[in-house]
């Protein structure tokens, strides 16, 4: 089952994507409100189909975005500086940054190194501690696409990840979740991005460091995840800062994220609005 969130003349809503991506309305408001409550949603009783909806963040509110970093080796090869783990890096994005589908990447005035990261994340359904590897799975509820989108000169400064990755609109998310009964292995999933229709990063989910399961094991050791928190995987090769000459990311530019069963996440680039004289 696919899910989103839309928004349909004004109204906005959890609902379920149909085979003719048609948007049918769900028996929930919020899906990390419903996932916290033990909902999982369905489709709503005598709801009508929606034709024209515009596809939002499926999650808007996540509990926690915590992210997987340097765990790919193709990442690690291309990246001098860093080393391989002997376990999992994490750190945090913020919830504010969260944007959807079709939504812009503002890009701060305080980088000139904007750059992207496709990412498989796992949406968390069911409050899970001390996991081990082999039951890690049963707590996911289902997979999205993130853009970890990060500002490369305020990142690589003094080690400022928070600042550098979780600014205003440096979390595209989308543009649905595929249920965890639908992705019985997610190390299958193969990950592409693109920018301006030029491929840049392109590998299975197969080239984790660090499985799906293990990631999840791993970080609830420390961290009790909960409904609606959403989890990242790292990225593979091909960020724009490491290529030969850079290409990294400028107002104008358009970022397609895809993974396989999961779809596409578009998202233009666009520098901030003037700001208000006075």
């Amino acid at each position: 089952m696919k899910i989103c969130r839309f928004e349909d003349d004004g109204r906005i809503g959890v609902g379920i994507v149909e085979a003719d991506g048609s948007i049918m309305p769900a028996d929930a408001d919020d899906l990390a409100t419903a996932l916290r409550a033990g909902h999982h949603p369905s489709r709503a009783n005598g709801a009508t189909a929606l034709t024209g909806a515009r596809m939002r963040a499926p999650i808007r509110n996540p509990g926690k975005i915590i992210c997987a970093g340097v765990n790919y080796a193709s990442h690690q090869k291309e990246n001098p500086s860093a080393v391989l783990p002997s376990e999992p890096f994490f750190f945090s994005k913020l919830p504010s940054a969260v944007i959807g589908p079709d939504e812009d990447i503002v890009m701060p005035e305080l980088t000139t190194e904007l750059d992207y990261e496709v990412e498989l994340a796992v949406v968390i359904g069911q409050r899970a501690r001390n996991l081990s590897a082999a039951e890690a799975l049963q707590a996911v509820f289902g997979y999205t696409i993130v853009n970890d989108v990060s500002a490369r000169d305020i990142q690589f400064r003094d080690n400022q990840i928070t600042l550098g990755k979780g600014a205003d609109t440096f979390c595209p998310m989308g543009p649905v979740i595929v249920t965890a009964d639908e992705i019985t292995d997610p190390q299958s999933l193969v990950l592409s991005s693109y920018v301006n229709g030029e491929r840049r990063q392109h590998e299975s989910a197969s080239g984790m460091l660090f499985s799906v399961a293990e990631l999840l094991a791993n970080l609830s050791r420390y961290i009790t995840l909960e409904p609606g928190d959403v989890v990242t995987t790292g990225t593979p090769a091909g960020v724009g800062c490491f290529m030969q000459p850079p290409g990294l990311l400028h107002p104008g530019d358009l970022i397609t994220l895809e993974i396989t069963g999961i779809g596409a996440l578009n998202n233009p680039v666009t520098a901030p609005a003037a700001r208000d004289a006075g």
